[in-house]
This record gives C-alpha cells, sequence and structure tokens, in this order.
C-alpha cells in the first residue's frame, strides 16, 4: 500500500469496520479504536468476549472504513507476549484509557488484539 496512503490511515484513530457475523453470515459493521505500532496498525480492547473478535475468528476478512474510503483487509489474532507488552507499555493517551479500564498483566494475556493487514491497492 502507498506510504502516504498509510501514513494518512495510522493518524486516524477512530475507524469503522465491517466483519462477517460469525453465525447470521451477514456483514456488521462496528466503530472502533486502531493504533499503528512498529509498522502494524492493532485493534485491541479491554479482556472479555467481542463480536468483532469472534467473527474475525471465523472469517479473518474485513472491511476498513476511514477517510471516506474502504479498504479490504484481512485480521491475524496478535499472540506475542513480547509485543503485547510493548504494546500496553507505550505512553499515550488512548493506551491510558485501556490501563485505567484492566490491569496490565491481564491485558497483556487476556486483551483481544489482531492485527489487521490492509490490501494493497491505489486510493481512488
Amino acid at each position: 500500500m502507498d506510504a502516504a496512503i498509510v501514513d494518512r490511515l495510522a493518524a486516524v484513530r477512530t475507524i469503522e469496520i465491517t466483519t462477517t457475523g460469525r453465525r447470521s453470515g451477514k456483514p456488521v459493521r462496528v466503530e472502533i479504536w486502531w493504533f499503528h505500532v512498529d509498522g502494524r496498525f492493532i485493534i485491541t480492547g479491554t479482556p472479555g468476549p467481542r463480536d468483532w473478535l469472534a467473527n474475525l475468528i471465523v472469517d479473518p476478512r474485513l472491511t476498513v472504513h476511514a477517510l471516506g474510503h474502504d479498504y479490504p483487509a484481512t485480521a491475524r489474532l496478535v499472540a506475542d507476549p513480547d509485543f503485547r507488552r510493548r504494546f500496553f507499555s507505550r505512553p499515550g493517551q488512548e493506551i491510558g484509557w485501556y490501563l485505567a479500564e484492566a490491569d496490565y498483566d491481564d491485558l497483556v494475556r487476556h486483551a483481544p488484539m489482531v492485527e489487521v493487514r490492509l490490501e494493497a491497492r491505489a486510493e481512488p
């Protein structure tokens, strides 16, 4: 994907994603935060069940809606404990919100986390 598009997307915190419902098979669109860390787009949350994650486990394809465009993508679970520790140790207001909602060790071990891999395409 074009570096300028990645830079613009990296500056956006709130996006919407569309996943495929694991039971219904229908599109499910939700608003969510994402982060650009170590060159990777990451979606996470506080520990607990998340429909968006359950949907992505069954079908990792999703669409990212940001900057007025739709970006096809795939999601991959992030299980690497070193990356997860680095992610939740980063300074910043957004990470502080997660730390205020859940214990650091619990976040590292149990927070839902996926890497979103955008498909290469030119922006219209």
